[in-house]
């Protein structure tokens, strides 16, 4: 059995744990200058329609008494290594999707710690007990449906799917509740006839195929209850990404820039904390009507340095939006082409001239003081306008 696990307004409950005056309060993460991008909302100011990665000032005109307060990066991510702690607790199968939610095999160790169930209960019960955060859960067989499973009943929901209740479960869903499926694609279905998942498992594959093209067929399976995939140990990933799903579609180049910072320190993090250099660095890009494209670029050097990271990164967005300048429902950064940050490699002769040996001294003093020091953690100035709502456009690193 496969559990999806997924802490509730990560962000902002965290900060609403730590000060207590903010708990019940609608509590905006970032975006709190006229140019920031809100990076989290707690459930009192989603009530308002507030959502990651809008504007600041949009969140102000929609919640005028909301309470926007300061990004700490490192904060969260230092919890959610306390969290990822009591994951592997009761398994070594886990994989991580970001600092807030994981993917859980327990399949090979009901015998060691009782039924999933039992499991699920005792990690959401020590992620309360221990860390004074809710987690809502979801158990299913496959893992799509332990995604939808976690994301039915939330916050603090514990919804489980057995075996054989897998159709019946997903026949009455609407179909925005499939992966992949958005604001957009489900209005295309709707207009298509299909507004129940019910209504695409009662297609043929080639229908839905001849209709939609891949994505058709993608969904036609997700209907059947089909999903090979398994949970895949994060070390034993060929490649590390990160990607973040845009509820209102981006134009605006200040936040795209913002956001493929962020997301281009979170996967040079994870790189360092696996000992691992890339050679590759691949942006992932949805247009507004779901075509999604993909940049990527070899690196003369194999690299670990957020710095080079993001300026690859940002280069590939810039040039994705010149060539598709509709409106973004996604973008990623992922690290491939990986190898062991002690494998042989050719050594530049200038690496002090060039910086090289700064970034990189920089870099590791960052992972050092992240995992020592939750409340005042470093990050790099790419990070500062999505941390903070303040970066320029034109600032280089």
């Amino acid at each position: 059995m496969i559990l999806h696990i997924d802490m509730d307004a990560f962000y902002a409950s965290v900060e609403q744990r730590d000060r207590p005056e903010l708990r019940g309060k609608p509590v905006v993460v970032g975006g709190g200058s006229q140019r920031g991008v809100v990076t989290a909302a707690s459930y009192e100011a989603r009530q308002y329609g507030i959502h990651s990665a809008m504007p600041g000032r949009r969140a102000v005109e929609l919640c005028p008494h909301a309470i926007f307060v300061k990004s700490r990066h490192e904060h969260y991510a230092n919890i959610g290594r306390q969290v990822r702690g009591i994951f592997h607790r009761y398994t070594p199968v886990v994989q991580p999707l970001s600092l807030d939610e994981a993917f859980l095999d327990v399949s090979g160790v009901m015998r060691l710690h009782g039924d999933a169930e039992t499991i699920g209960h005792a990690i959401k019960n020590a992620i309360q007990t221990e860390l004074q955060l809710t987690a809502s859960v979801g158990i299913a067989p496959l893992k799509f449906l332990a995604k939808i499973a976690s994301d039915f009943d939330k916050p603090n929901g514990f919804v489980v799917i057995g075996s054989d209740d897998v159709q019946a479960f997903l026949d009455p869903l609407e179909v925005s509740r499939l992966w992949g499926v958005g604001k957009v694609g489900q209005t295309k279905l709707t207009r298509l006839g299909y507004r129940y998942v019910r209504d695409l498992r009662q297609q043929s594959a080639d229908s839905l195929r001849g209709q939609l093209g891949t994505w058709g067929e993608h969904l036609w399976r997700l209907a059947n209850g089909i999903d090979a995939r398994h949970v895949v140990v994060d070390h034993l990933a060929k490649g590390i990404g990160h990607e973040r799903t845009f509820e209102t579609d981006l134009t605006d180049a200040e936040s795209l820039t913002s956001v493929i910072s962020h997301l281009s320190e979170q996967v040079a993090r994870r790189l360092r904390s696996a000992k691992r250099t890339a050679s590759k660095v691949t942006l992932k890009y949805r247009r507004d009507d779901f075509k999604t494209y993909t940049r990527a670029r070899k690196l003369s050097q194999p690299t670990d340095s957020t710095s080079e990271i993001f300026q690859v990164a940002e280069t590939l967005l810039l040039e994705m939006r010149q060539r598709q300048p509709r409106g973004v429902r996604l973008v990623g950064v992922s690290l491939g082409s990986l190898s062991e940050i002690d494998a042989p490699q050719q050594l530049s002769l200038f690496a002090e001239e060039s910086g090289q040996a700064s970034e990189s001294k920089l870099d590791r003093l960052s992972d050092q003081i992240s995992g020592m020091v939750g409340k005042k953690g470093l990050y790099r100035a790419s990070s500062h306008g999505f941390l903070h709502g303040q970066r320029k456009r034109d600032d280089p690193s």
